[in-house]
């Protein structure tokens, strides 16, 4: 199976919320908050994209960070890669971690990589604006729900 750690989904969740709010400069206290993603994980997320120039620091009493780019120049590519390495599926793959032991000998030799830049091709051209739907709570408080959960439930009259 091939599965985001769960750092990356929440890396795509912050950027997001700094992205709604362009120009401001976000605390990781405020940014933990909006989100619901811990303070302790939401500065580890920040200080592994910074050094990987997907966010800036600011320092000083109005300090934080903000996106170093528009979340539609931002990749969902180059967040996986700050945060889980480079794109691989298998060992013998470019950018794989380690060697495959039986490599000379495998007849998937090469297939492995059409299906790695496949998929590295397709991530590169999502953006982190794509990702970004309305919040949750954009049109309004939460109702009870239908049974399928499709939406709001149609408020009924009182039998008189």
């Amino acid at each position: 199976m091939i599965r985001l750690s769960k750092l990356t989904d929440y890396a795509i969740v912050v950027m997001s919320e700094m992205a709604r709010h362009v120009g401001t400069v976000h605390t990781v206290s405020h940014l933990a908050e909006r989100t619901g993603v811990p303070s302790p994980t939401v500065a580890k997320l920040m200080k592994t994209l910074t050094p990987a120039g997907l966010t800036t620091s600011h320092r000083g009493a109005a300090g934080g960070y903000a996106l170093s780019r528009s979340a539609d120049a931002i990749s969902i590519a180059e967040i996986i890669t700050a945060l889980d390495g480079p794109i691989a599926l298998t060992a013998c793959v470019e950018g794989g971690d380690s060697q495959c032991g039986v490599q000379r000998l495998c007849p998937m030799r090469g297939g492995w990589e059409k299906v790695n830049s496949a998929i590295r091709g397709a991530l590169e051209q999502v953006t982190l604006a794509d990702m970004m739907g309305p919040p949750a709570w954009a049109d309004g408080p939460p109702g009870p729900l239908d049974k399928i959960g499709a939406g709001p439930v149609p408020a009924r009259r009182a039998a008189v």
